[in-house]
């Protein structure tokens, strides 16, 4: 198979899929990556970069599976107990002295969830219940920080989780039939805990290298402003939005903004209050 993979997604789904010949898993939150083991270790991102230099802690330990090995999976950072996306997205945008200082006080796991070659062989046509197996045997005698994630084929067990597990930071389930190969598009469905979208980013307050909020047209077109960006999201998107200024503009509450040309999608996390609230999480 080549590089870069092109990856399987999820569409969501308001319930979950029931009856014979379904697989459910927690969905972990964190950084969409795919591991190739060849003749050293890569990390892939869900877009195809090449994001090796970030995760130390995965790809020394990594070194351990066999050769010609490909997983995709999630890497995610544990502060307390709990999935914490912030201090992957502060471990995905550092480098140098700072880096080193997050990989030693805030070590990663990678929580794999398929395999698409094994053994030198590219097993994707295979079904979810044998690629699964290969997971658990290519895994199995390693241990974290690389791991398998949990799966189970009953769906009130699944459910069970959302409760069980949100306390933890899972994101949801995600359901995935036992019957099905892996192949690029949205083939698995996904129920999640909170109510995500993606908008397009229209604009920006504050400098475009460091923006505080983001201006964003969301699918049924209202256009709203999100809440305050985390530092290094901040930075993040700021990468992406820098040199592409375009007219000052105001939002409906009358607060000035700064246009923008760049093609920027991100997902949005929307709150519960009346007025609606709306925290970007990532990128696409």
């Amino acid at each position: 198979m080549d590089y870069p993979a092109a990856v399987a997604l999820a569409r969501a789904t308001p319930t979950l899929p029931t009856g014979a010949g379904w697989a459910y898993e927690p969905k972990f939150d964190g950084d969409r990556c795919i591991l190739w083991r060849l003749d050293t270790v890569r990390l892939q991102s869900r877009t195809g970069r090449n994001i090796t230099a970030a995760w130390p802690d995965i790809t020394t330990p990594a070194m351990d599976l066999p050769r010609g090995t490909v997983l995709d999976g999630e890497l995610v950072i544990y502060l307390g107990g709990v999935l914490d996306f912030g201090a992957v997205r502060a471990r995905a945008s550092s480098r140098g002295r700072r880096l080193q200082d997050l990989v030693h006080r805030h070590p990663a796991s990678y929580a794999a969830w398929d395999i698409l070659m094994h053994d030198g062989q590219d097993v994707r046509a295979l079904p979810y219940t044998e690629r699964r197996a290969l997971l658990l045997a290519v895994l199995g005698p390693l241990g974290p920080p690389l791991q398998p994630v949990p799966s189970t084929t009953d769906p009130g067990f699944a459910e069970s989780w959302m409760s069980a597990l949100a306390a933890q930071g899972i994101e949801g389930i995600v359901a995935k039939r036992l019957s099905s190969t892996y192949r690029p598009g949205r083939i698995w469905q996904k129920l999640r805990l909170a109510d995500t979208v993606d908008g397009q980013v229209t604009g920006h307050t504050g400098p475009a290298a460091r923006p505080h909020h983001l201006i964003v047209r969301l699918p049924d077109g209202r256009t709203v402003r999100t809440q305050r960006l985390p530092s290094a999201l901040s930075a993040q998107l700021g990468q992406v939005l820098s040199g592409h200024d375009g007219e000052s503009d105001r939002t409906p509450d009358g607060e000035p903004y700064r246009a923008t040309t760049a093609e920027l999608t991100v997902e949005l996390l929307a709150g519960t209050t009346r007025h609606g609230v709306y925290t970007v999480t990532r990128p696409r």
